[in-house]
């Protein structure tokens, strides 16, 4: 087969503060003959996350820095142009972590299949990927049970809506904080949230007692700063904090002071625990089988914010900070 151009997005500088397009460069590859025992894959989607941006530091985290002059990667869809390998044949589709780019070669044991049934495929970077297996496994690390009353943060986003529906299912009272009043209708409306508000129109902590007036046994964070302390004076004794991201300190420059009222940790025993959902892909057959029939029965909705083009993948990216989607953020490359 004659090489395969491609263009993919590079890393060409650590962002200080909140990512620019000035960090990243579009580049132009060629991809070479198919190796034997390799398969060649075009992606029809990608995904872009807020733990990307840990990645684009240089320092230790859970995940390695993103190297500066190479191609980023991520979640992404694709389908088998070509194969070398037994595993796979053209147009099959499978996931992969080869995002940011439009074609990739990799080994087979680095693709996922998925079905083509399942529509749209997109999902498999959201609802049924990722970002779904997130917002499981939070609700089941702390055990969240019928009749609790939860409050999720980041409500509107990749997780926090999917959790939110997935306390709906358990029996919880489910309550959801997001950044406008199109996202606050979304919960209420789409995701049959019981309450919802939008933490920019006035102080979290009066919204949440508003929602909640006798209180809170889970909080479900995405957010950090602010909300986490309002959370921990809604809580009530013995409650849970599930703490799954803290996208409004991801662009700190300076470390910001912790919650004022932490103390109450210890007077309410509350429990805080936080996770890595790639500690949970033994876990992942159990929540396909479980989420996957939820959306296969209509019970699960799947809501994406699409941009078009590798050429989007930037803005897409910096808008997760601006609150530019609602539910999950993809770049269509087809």
């Amino acid at each position: 087969m004659s090489k395969t151009v491609s263009r993919e997005i590079r890393l060409a500088s650590r962002p200080v503060g909140m990512p620019t397009a000035a960090n990243f460069t579009l580049a132009q590859t060629e991809l070479g003959p198919l190796p034997d025992q390799q398969v060649l894959v075009r992606n029809l989607f990608m995904s872009v996350d807020p733990y990307m941006r840990g990645r684009m530091n240089d320092r230790k985290s859970y995940v390695p820095p993103f190297e500066l002059g190479k191609p980023l990667d991520g979640g992404a869809v694709g389908e088998v142009i070509e194969s070398r390998a037994g595993e796979f044949k053209p147009g099959d589709v499978v996931t992969s972590s080869f995002g940011w780019r439009e074609c990739f070669i990799a080994s087979p044991k680095h693709l996922q299949p998925v079905s083509r049934a399942v529509l749209p495929l997109s999902i498999y970077l959201g609802t049924l990927g990722m970002p779904g297996l997130t917002a499981w496994v939070g609700l089941n690390l702390v055990e969240v049970k019928a009749g609790d009353v939860v409050f999720i943060s980041g409500a509107a986003g990749a997780v926090g809506n999917v959790a939110g529906q997935l306390a709906k299912l358990r029996g919880c009272r489910v309550i959801g904080s997001a950044g406008s009043a199109a996202k606050v209708k979304f919960l209420r409306e789409e995701c049959g949230f019981d309450f919802a508000f939008d933490y920019k129109t006035g102080p979290i902590g009066e919204q949440l007692k508003l929602a909640a007036p006798d209180g809170i046994d889970v909080y479900f964070d995405n957010v950090g700063g602010e909300t986490l302390e309002a959370a921990l004076a809604a809580l009530r004794g013995q409650g849970r904090i599930i703490a799954c991201g803290a996208i409004s300190v991801y662009n700190d420059q300076q470390p910001q002071p912790g919650p004022a009222n932490l103390f109450q940790m210890i007077t309410k025993r509350l429990t805080m625990k936080g996770f890595i959902v790639t500690d949970w892909l033994d876990r992942q057959g159990e929540f396909e089988r479980e989420v996957g029939s939820y959306f296969r029965a209509g019970k699960l909705k799947n809501q994406e914010t699409v941009m078009e083009g590798i050429g989007q993948a930037v803005d897409a990216f910096v808008g997760l900070f601006a609150g530019k989607n609602v539910g999950k953020m993809v770049v269509n490359l087809t």
